[in-house]
C-alpha cells in the first residue's frame, strides 16, 4: 500500500521508527502514533519506502 502523499510518507516514517523502538512514543505527533498502533511493520515499510517525487504535500480529501 503506497504512500499518496509526502505527508502521508513522513508519518509512515515515523510510525516505523515508533515501532522499531528508535523513537519514543511521547515524542511523536498523534497521526504517527495511530498508524504505529493500526498497522503491521511490513505495512509501514512498504509506506514510508515510497518515492516521493510527483507526490503532493497532502492528499485531497474525498
Amino acid at each position: 500500500m503506497p504512500a499518496k502523499s509526502k505527508a502521508q510518507q513522513k508519518a509512515a516514517g515515523a510510525a516505523l521508527s515508533i515501532k522499531r523502538g528508535d523513537t519514543p512514543k511521547s515524542k511523536a505527533r498523534e497521526p504517527s502514533k495511530h498508524m504505529a498502533e493500526s498497522m503491521s511493520e511490513k505495512e509501514l515499510e512498504k509506506m514510508a519506502h515510497t518515492k516521493r517525487k510527483g507526490k503532493p504535500e497532502h492528499a485531497a480529501r474525498s
